[in-house]
């Protein structure tokens, strides 16, 4: 077996590797050229045409590769509510009395501290609330 071929195939491995704790799909476009030279490796080419083959096709990769990898990962992201935010507006029901010295609510099955966002307001174990901002590791509620 050629030993170019073991090589560039440690070589990709490693970038691919390296790529997980990065996630900014540079070093991936490094692997994918390192398998293409591997694979130039074993069809008997020399080393200077491998490591041609491994410039051409990484560059390529990030030009052709990279932008729709970028695309794609990121198109959900843009829509989807995430922390804090997700929570916002959404709807709780109190599970403990809730007036201004708190109280608790299960939003989405998790439960949270909560206080009315009206301080005049109570609510009741049972009641529906909609979770208007988060303070912390507190909900501030209001009834609708």
């Amino acid at each position: 077996m050629d030993v170019w071929l073991i090589v560039w195939v440690i070589v990709g491995v490693a970038f691919v590797a390296a790529e997980v704790f990065t996630t900014t799909f540079i070093l991936l476009m490094f692997g994918i050229g390192a398998f293409a030279a591997a694979g130039a490796a074993a069809l008997g080419a020399n080393e200077a045409v491998q490591a041609i083959v491994f410039a051409v096709v990484s560059a390529l990769s990030f030009v052709a590769v990279r932008p729709t990898l970028r695309r794609y990962m990121r198109r959900d992201l843009r829509d989807t509510a995430m922390g804090v935010e997700a929570i916002e507006g959404s709807m709780a029901l109190v599970m403990e009395d809730v007036d201004n010295d708190g109280g608790m609510i299960k939003i989405d099955g998790e439960l949270w501290r909560a206080r009315p966002y009206d301080v005049t307001q109570t609510f009741a174990k049972g009641d529906r609330v909609r979770v208007i901002e988060i303070k912390g590791a507190t909900a501030m509620v209001w009834k609708d």
